[in-house]
């Protein structure tokens, strides 16, 4: 007997029954596990003590734990558009180039957030595309690069909380973020990223009071190398966190006792080199695949395709000339109507709550949301008044943006983690007077635990996962699965395959099946969108090698079966469209 998906109990219902629960059992039972509480602390703080050793336990941890997770969480299919762009980079560095030739037909082959003219290559920075490219150089698949990224980041969360909180609330802080981040989040579980970002905002965080404290050379180093991190990641979210700190530096510099300049010249250098090759790389990589050397990514493609702009300021440009009619709903509907209502009292309403909505459940869920009770007094500390400032900008500069997800606000997640963790002292602190106070302050953290556990167990306890548009910690069901068997499948044919798209009228645009990998022509699989006769006979001729198949998507299961006119013919002189025999039912004639 198999449990609907409205009979079973969602995971966020349980979160939220669970910190219901934990707030009533802090007033009824305040004292209970007061002396295992402060044994386990005892030991927690002894690791703690030791700072680089602790980063070293939180970013291994977060590799350890997922790596185990695989039976029951395997390495992740690309779904979302991002994924397929950000494989086509990783693909394209790992064949150690920076771009591809623009196909001859390129035109049968566009697709979302790809660039096909002046070279045909991802419109995103190339930072994440490189991530995947090492862990699929070193590790033989991309994931192994993603997995990567999010360890680091968790251990760089780590490092940088010690910058701005005692040793045992920063260690902390790099356990949450290996269980809220790096566990089931779509960071671990996509190819689209956040960690790498976040690795770059908390480098640049983390350096800032370690630069006011002693004005170090790695220090330093360590800000230029997160400021390059996130030029080519998210540049304009990193100029919102590296600005306020760049101000920072130059103020204490001004005002505050400093080493002599000649000294302090010789301190900034690496870090000035760090910055001026990134600035080249940028330039160069921007020559080479977009034409320009002041072209940056997106520039191209979203002219190309877009008429919504990427902020609200900026007006709606004219229509471009769309040759399917799926890059039309996506670009001048979803994206068009999106902009338009956020030109309206109430859109704008509707949609910055949305935003914080969508950012609060990501990073904090139900559980992690009563500590922030303390905000007015946390805006009262000098400690992070600085974190705080930042935290403003950021919001008033994702508040200017059409859309939000929550990586875009990746690169201030340390910070974020930061004003969260000083709530939770004020929180303990309060436990002086109130005992409830102390109690949340200890249960908080272990109920993230069990909120992990219960998770990892979804599946034997029959327990429902957020919908695959919903960004929360704990992931998903596997997506991505019907592409994956229809390739597999095609691939397992001898010789070379041809797969021409046909969606239906009513076809999901954020579920895309055309995406192909950076040689196109020597590619196993060739994945192509249905056009008219005629150039569907211009593709087809091209491709003459290959056995051409009519792939539908939105069939259930999808339909795979030989394009009309290629039929096989049999000794008997009769025409067979040879269906694709799979396990999941793809091919079976309806």
């Amino acid at each position: 007997m198999v449990t609907s998906a409205s009979t079973r109990p969602s995971i966020l219902f349980l979160e939220f029954g669970l910190t219901l629960v934990t707030i009533a059992a802090a007033f009824a039972w305040p004292r209970v596990g007061a002396s295992f509480f402060a044994k386990l602390e005892s030991i927690f703080g002894q690791l703690a003590r030791r700072r680089a050793l602790s980063v070293l336990v939180v970013g291994s941890s977060a590799c350890i734990l997922r790596l185990l997770m695989l039976p029951i969480s395997p390495v992740p299919q690309p779904f979302i558009n991002d994924d397929f762009s950000y494989l086509l980079a990783a693909d394209t560095f790992s064949s150690g180039r920076l771009a591809n030739p623009t196909h001859p037909l390129w035109v049968h082959f566009e697709s979302f957030h790809i660039t096909h003219v002046p070279t045909y290559m991802s419109m995103y920075f190339p930072g994440q595309g490189m991530i995947l490219a090492a862990g699929r150089i070193l590790g033989g698949h991309p994931w192994y690069g993603v997995l990567a990224s999010v360890g680091l980041m968790c251990a760089a969360f780590c490092w940088m909380l010690q910058g701005w909180l005692p040793a045992g609330w920063a260690l902390l802080g790099g356990f949450l973020a290996v269980l809220r981040l790096g566990l089931f989040s779509y960071w671990i579980d996509t190819y689209m990223g956040g960690a790498l970002s976040a690795i770059g905002g908390a480098l640049v965080l983390g350096a800032l009071p370690r630069i006011r404290r002693s004005w170090r050379m790695r220090d330093f180093f360590w800000m230029a190398l997160g400021i390059a991190i996130l030029a080519n990641s998210r540049p304009y979210e990193g100029l919102l966190v590296s600005i306020p700190a760049a101000i920072a530096v130059g103020w204490w510099i001004i005002r505050k006792p400093h080493p002599p300049v000649a000294v302090l010249a010789r301190r900034l250098a690496p870090g000035a080199a760090v910055i001026l090759c990134t600035a080249t790389f940028m330039g160069y990589y921007n020559y080479r695949v977009f034409g320009n050397v002041f072209t940056p990514p997106y520039q191209v493609n979203r002219a190309a395709y877009a008429s919504a702009p990427h902020f609200l300021f900026q007006k709606a440009r004219p229509e471009p000339a769309y040759r399917h009619d799926e890059m039309r709903k996506f670009y001048s509907g979803l994206e068009l109507r999106s902009f338009n209502q956020l030109h309206t009292a109430s859109g704008f309403i509707k949609a910055n709550v949305k935003k914080i909505a969508l950012a609060v459940l990501f990073y904090f869920g139900t559980v992690m949301l009563v500590p922030l009770v303390m905000l007015p007094m946390v805006f009262r500390d000098r400690r992070i008044r600085l974190l705080l400032l930042t935290g403003g900008m950021v919001s008033i500069g994702l508040g200017v943006e059409t859309w939000l997800i929550p990586h875009y606000l990746a690169p201030f997640a340390a910070g974020l983690y930061a004003i969260w963790l000083q709530c939770m002292r004020h929180l303990r602190a309060a436990g002086r007077h109130r005992p409830s106070g102390l109690f949340l302050a200890h249960a908080i953290p272990v109920l993230c635990v069990l909120l992990a556990l219960v998770r990892a167990s979804a599946h034997p306890l029959n327990i429902q996962l957020p919908e695959v548009k919903l960004f929360t910690a704990y992931g998903t069901e596997p997506v991505g699965l019907s592409r994956a068997q229809v390739a597999r499948e095609l691939g397992k044919l001898p010789g070379k395959q041809l797969a021409i798209v046909r969606y239906s009228p009513d076809h999901d645009v954020f579920e895309e099946w055309v995406y192909n990998a950076a040689d196109i022509d020597n590619s196993k699989l060739v994945w192509t969108r249905d056009m008219d006769p005629a150039s569907n006979a211009q593709l087809i001729d091209y491709f003459k090698d290959r056995s051409a198949w009519l792939v539908e998507p939105d069939f259930n299961p999808p339909r795979v079966s030989r394009y009309p006119g290629t039929e096989v013919q049999e000794p008997d002189g009769t025409f067979t469209s040879e269906y694709v025999p799979t396990r999941s039912g793809v091919g079976e004639q309806r």
